[in-house]
């Protein structure tokens, strides 16, 4: 007999993928221990997990896997033919329609483009305290995209409005913002993106107590502390309209003490992510309010995956021993607030778990 995770290591199919298709019908083990319900299956059930992972891989529907199971050992193959030759069919028309949709996006987006008439340049100069802006970067640097496919990203957002200087990073599974004060500008909002590298060299000039001069001038900008400047140029991208990501309340909110919460996490169990992603951790919000992690057994409808890796930096960035953790559906974002400031906050996509 061969346990769960073998048959999961030895066939390309996850954990919580076998015990789906378990509860489906689909794959059902040999035998499934009563008392623990631990599932165990015969050698013989290997070839035909391997099967279903292709299956599953090429993003057959379940009814048809159904079918190409159940008639796989048969003398007659006729059936499992028409339904491969079916299903690549509809993979086919799905990509030419998928291919003619976004033809007409770029369409509509050079339309755009060719409407736009050339914005004034952008200038702003404000003064703002060393250690809010030196605060505000330290709590989003860690999520700035690393990839090189997506340039946009590749910096943190520095959004002047009014009084106040928003600081805000993404690489599209988490995203940091963080605020300071300011004064000495007009109101006009004026956004740029400072590389991360430039990020990390004004971040270094802000170890002083008093204010520093930050200046933007069309694509340039400039932070001066001291006698000391750290300047350059801004990435000539757009930056997404973060104000349309940030979370909302879910109601589901519990403060964690951040040390023992760190330790509970790097000690707990862990589910090894699909293709060999990073590990996860699994939680789900207990009697009383408190913060639990699921074993990887577990079966609860309302545990919320999340990269394990990003969690304890975001936990780290958020510079507390107390932290306000909001966990909502499985789906929904998760959000990590400062209890004396929510206008730091982390926000995490949560993994999606195929069972």
């Amino acid at each position: 007999m061969r346990s769960i995770g073998e048959t999961a290591r030895d066939s390309g199919l996850g954990v919580s993928a076998l015990r789906f298709y378990d509860r489906a019908g689909v794959l059902v083990p040999a035998w499934v221990d009563p008392v623990s319900g631990y599932r165990w299956y015969e050698p013989e059930q290997l070839p035909e997990a391997r099967l279903l992972a292709r299956l599953r891989r090429a993003g057959m529907p379940l009814a048809d896997i159904r079918l190409v199971l159940a008639s796989w050992s048969g003398a007659d193959t006729d059936l499992v033919r028409k339904l491969l030759k079916t299903h690549l069919c509809r993979l086919e028309q799905g990509l030419s329609d998928a291919r003619g949709e976004f033809s007409a996006l770029r369409a509509l987006l050079d339309q755009r483009e060719n409407a736009m008439t050339l914005l004034s340049i952008a200038t702003a100069r404000v003064s703002v305290a060393a250690p809010e802006l030196a605060a505000a970067l330290d709590a989003v640097r860690f999520a700035a995209s690393t990839d090189p496919e997506l340039p946009m990203l590749g910096g943190v957002l520095l959004d002047i409005e009014g009084e106040s200087l928003h600081v805000v990073a993404t690489d599209r599974y988490r995203m940091a913002v963080a605020q300071a004060g300011t004064s000495g500008h007009d109101g006009t909002r004026v956004q740029v993106i400072v590389p991360t590298p430039l990020a990390d060299a004004m971040r270094a000039l802000l170890g002083g107590e008093g204010p520093v001069r930050l200046s933007v001038d069309g694509d340039r900008v400039e932070l001066e502390t001291d006698g000391r400047q750290a300047a350059g140029q801004c990435l000539a991208h757009d930056f997404p309209d973060y104000r349309r990501l940030l979370p909302r309340t879910t109601g589901r909110r519990t403060v964690v003490e951040v040390p023992a919460f760190r330790e509970a996490l790097r000690a707990g169990p862990v589910r090894p992510g699909e293709g060999g992603a990073h590990d996860l951790s699994l939680l789900r919000v207990a009697d009383g309010g408190t913060v639990a992690l699921c074993a990887e057994g577990a079966e609860d409808p309302d545990r919320v995956a999340v990269n394990r890796e990003f969690l304890l930096d975001a936990l780290t960035a958020g510079a507390r021993d107390r932290l306000i953790l909001e966990l909502g559906a499985p789906t929904a974002p998760i959000a990590i607030r400062r209890p004396d400031d929510e206008g730091a906050f982390s926000v995490l996509m949560p993994v999606r778990l195929e069972d």
